[in-house]
This record gives C-alpha cells, structure tokens and sequence, in this order.
C-alpha cells in the first residue's frame, strides 16, 4: 500500500492538464484552476485520494491578501500534504468590478497552491516563452494606447519596450495570472513601469 507521499509523487509525474486559456497580452495558452482541478478528478479515483483548497483573508498595510492552501488527503490513512500561495488582491484594477478583483486574486491563488503542491511549472511551458526548438519567425511587438507599435523597428536583438502608455495592458496580464518574468524575459521595461507594476 503506497504512503500519502508516494502517491503525490504518482500524480505530480502522471499529472496532464489542458491549457484551456488564452492570454492575448503574453500571446500563450494558460492553464487556469479549473483546468487543474478537472484534470484531478480521475487521480482522486485511481489512488483514493482527494484534493481541497481553503483560503484565508487577511489585510495587509496596503492591500488584502489571500493565503490559499491546496491539500491532498489520503482517503485511507487520513494522511495529508500541503502547500500554499499568497496574492495580493489590487484593489485599483481597471475595468474591474470589487468582486472581480477579489475573484481574479483568488483564482490567481488556487491555480499556483496547486502548482506547487503538483509541482507545475507554467512559465517553463508559456508559448510566449518557448520556441520548441524551432526559430523565431513572428516577432511580438506591443502596441501604445495611441496604436503605435512599440519594438516594431527595433533591430531583432532588442526586446519591445513597456513604458507608462501601455503599462495598463501589462498590469491586466497580471492580474490575469500572468508572470512578472514573463513579462521581462521578453520585454525591456521602463523604470518608472517597474516600479508602478512592482507598487
């Protein structure tokens, strides 16, 4: 009979769920929690097991934070493995209602609690960040909120640029669950944009 960390390591290894998400900022197909969660649901059967996830509020000097833990029980032993994830929950998201923004932020949270109890690595995976071996054809450029497309007559070995006037899309690929590495292995960003989206 196979112990709770035992079987954890079964499923981190057989583990496969689809990206059913696009993100048009970072041009690459995410998974989201529900993607996880759905792609569990037939380990559950297979080593008598079953995941919960709870989350947590708690205010801190500038924000809420959300603390959310992903666990995996032993339906036999009772035995249990956790592992958590703290996001912040930007209460100045445009184009956002307050439920919205709570709702991204907790989603944000559930989908990286599972990551790293199943041991996902998205950003090693993101379309926008790998090339499969093949070349480079298509070069992503990044468009100002007047339209002017930033990094399109950059020579090839320079990364687009993020600055104030297309800061707001960056800030949505965030919140949207996107990666602040992402965002700089491919473009070169601003200082001022740096610090507005590290606030």
């Amino acid at each position: 009979m196979m112990n709770i960390k035992e079987k954890l390591s079964k499923i981190q290894h057989e583990f496969k769920a689809k990206k059913s998400r696009f993100n048009n900022f970072g041009k690459y197909n995410f998974r989201s929690a529900e993607d996880i969660l759905e792609a569990l649901k037939p380990m559950n059967e297979k080593y008598n097991v079953h995941f919960t996830i709870k989350e947590n509020l708690t205010l801190g000097n500038e924000f809420p934070m959300i603390h959310s833990t992903a666990t995996i029980i032993d339906n036999e032993s009772g035995d249990e493995i956790f592992a958590t994830a703290i996001v912040g929950v930007d209460l100045n998201a445009k184009g956002q209602q307050m439920p919205q923004r709570f709702g991204s932020a907790s989603s944000y949270g559930k989908k990286y609690a599972l990551g790293n109890l199943l041991l996902i690595d998205d950003t090693a995976d993101a379309d926008a960040t790998n090339t499969h071996g093949k070349p480079e054809v298509k070069k992503q450029t990044l468009k100002s909120e007047k339209g002017t497309a930033l990094g399109a007559n950059v020579p090839p070995t320079k990364k687009p640029i993020v600055d104030m006037s297309n800061i707001e899309q960056a800030k949505k690929f965030l919140s949207n669950g996107g990666l602040m590495k992402t965002l700089e292995d491919k473009y070169t960003i601003t200082e001022e944009a740096l610090k507005e989206l590290n606030g």
